[in-house]
């Protein structure tokens, strides 16, 4: 995913709201003060003509530096400040229509903050990866068990949910495609396919979200012999892109559910249930092998006698 394919649809729908609100300031100057709450007056009117052929100068810029328009954008968000002062100055004259000022306001606010965010994109070029690109998550675990039979495990994709607690279901639709349904932040869900793009029997099994898919991600998963025949190192790496971008990612530390912490979490439950058979329930996690019931891991205790 490039930055151009992201920023190119938010500053085609603000280089059409320029256009739009320039037409309409120059044309009908006295509707929009009465939409805006703004005093009409001759003053009032002058300024909507003013910011008005400052909209259709903002259009015209942004079209013209197509695909990256980025000094039009900061133009953008000059001429925002501008009328976020204005509407200020309105503010302090206390008028009757203070419900519809306010709403001014906040939709001035919203659309400067859209026009930030395109400018900032933009900025980045098109050879820079995404803030979503840019999550990288490590982990790894060492399992009591013969490498063989660690991978024939995991290689069933469909075994993933007992061990990975944000993974509601992973159904294989042939041709090394799967189906993957998955718990986000705050009770949302998001589905993706994704494919393996390279399988080496009992060493590695590599991945990727098809293009198109709502969460970005791809990685690969690497199975070693541990040192001392002690079992099996497992080895899992991946890059993925939020729902939200960095935003996504500090909802989600908020609700416990950072990547990294929640990886480890769920290599530690896949050595659970590989060397004993089910996730070992303890206070933590009474319920037992329902994954996404899980708690944060820790060590165990055992539950009380009474099963309480």
């Amino acid at each position: 995913m490039r930055t151009e394919r992201n920023a190119e649809p938010l500053s085609r729908f603000l280089s059409t709201f320029s256009i739009g609100l320039g037409i309409a300031q120059l044309a009908a100057p006295q509707h929009v003060n009465r939409l805006a709450g703004i005093r009409d007056d001759a003053t009032s009117r002058l300024w909507q003509r003013i910011v008005g052929v400052r909209e259709l100068v903002a259009f015209a810029a942004i079209e013209a530096e197509r695909p990256n328009p980025k000094r039009a954008l900061w133009m953008r968000v000059a001429g925002d400040a501008k009328d976020l002062t204005l509407l200020g100055f309105a503010w302090r004259e206390k008028r009757d229509s203070t419900p519809r000022l306010v709403g001014a306001i906040a939709n001035v606010a919203g659309i400067a903050a859209l026009d930030v965010l395109a400018a900032r994109r933009a900025g980045r070029g098109p050879e820079q990866p995404t803030e979503e690109e840019a999550m990288h998550v490590k982990a790894a675990i060492t399992v009591r068990k013969p490498r063989e039979e660690v991978y024939s495990f995991w290689r069933d994709l469909e075994n993933l949910p007992s061990f990975m607690a944000h993974v509601e279901s992973v159904e294989g639709n042939g041709n090394g495609r799967s189906h993957w349904k998955v718990k986000a932040p705050a009770g949302a869900r998001v589905e993706w396919d994704a494919e393996v793009v390279e399988d080496r029997p009992d060493e590695t099994l590599v991945w990727r979200a098809v293009e198109g898919s709502d969460v970005q991600n791809s990685g690969a998963v690497r199975f070693v012999d541990a040192p001392r025949n002690q079992g099996t190192e497992v080895h899992v790496e991946f890059d993925y892109g939020a729902p939200g971008g960095r935003l996504g990612e500090a909802v989600a530390k908020l609700f416990g559910e950072e990547p990294t912490q929640q990886a480890k979490d769920d290599l530690r439950r896949f050595k659970q249930v590989m060397e004993t058979g089910f996730v070992v329930r303890s206070e933590g996690s009474p319920e037992g092998s329902t994954a996404h019931r899980h708690l944060k891991q820790r060590p165990g205790q055992p539950l009380p006698e009474d099963g309480s």
